[in-house]
């Protein structure tokens, strides 16, 4: 099956000279529809920086990062977050929702970015939050969520557009053990169930349990 991603031999080098740093060198690898591939190593290794890079956030030092089979390198800057709307959804460690906007807002918001119709927003809202069990809760500020509750409104959001790949950094960092599983349960079924190309950043040992396949990184290169 074709990749919706996929990094060819990319690197990222910061700084020159003494002062060089290679954080990811000559990596590739492929992201592909209803499979979940863990980016395991230590930290400083690369692993924030690579899924960075396949989400079009990052550009390359060198190499090239293939979104549906076409080459984005050449692209023009403005023509990335085009990109990133239309095909990936990501989740962040630190929830980034915004206080002052109701679960179901933050969602919306999400959902006007990516050019949905206005009549349909609010019931799109509420079918993603449903989907991640949150329905009942769409009326609550982030300040009154749980931590369980406000990484559920993150993945949601990443929906929000249905978008082809779900990038997910640290998705169970700030999460307790149970919730942190039920978080990682739910990246999994929308691989198998709902065929997403889904990537983990994470130290979390039962990541690498509900992963199909596991890229290993160390300085910045892949490990075989």
């Amino acid at each position: 099956m074709q990749a919706v991603i996929e990094a060819r031999n990319v690197s990222k080098v910061y700084g020159r000279g003494d002062a060089r740093v290679v954080a990811v060198d000559s990596v590739s690898l492929a992201l592909r529809p209803g499979e979940v591939v863990l980016i395991a190593g230590p930290s400083g290794s690369g692993k924030t920086t690579l899924l960075s890079m396949m989400g079009c956030i990052l550009r390359p030092t060198s190499g090239e990062v293939y979104v549906e089979g076409k080459p984005v390198g050449a692209l023009p800057e403005d023509s990335l977050p085009g990109i990133r709307r239309r095909t990936i959804g990501f989740v962040f460690q630190s929830f980034n929702l915004f206080p002052s906007l109701t679960t179901a807002e933050n969602v919306e918001l999400v959902l006007r970015l990516k050019h949905i119709e206005r009549s349909r927003i609010k019931a799109a809202a509420l079918a993603l939050l449903e989907s991640v069990g949150l329905a009942r809760r769409a009326d609550l500020y982030p300040p009154d969520l749980s931590g369980g509750e406000k990484q559920r409104t993150a993945l949601a959001r990443a929906l929000a557009g249905d978008p082809l790949v779900i990038l997910a950094d640290e998705p169970t960092a700030n999460l307790d053990s149970k919730t942190g599983k039920e978080v990682l349960s739910l990246l999994r079924s929308l691989a198998e169930d709902r065929g997403k190309a889904v990537a983990i950043v994470s130290h979390d040992p039962k990541a690498e349990q509900l992963a199909h396949r596991v890229a290993v990184l160390e300085d910045g290169r892949l490990v075989p």
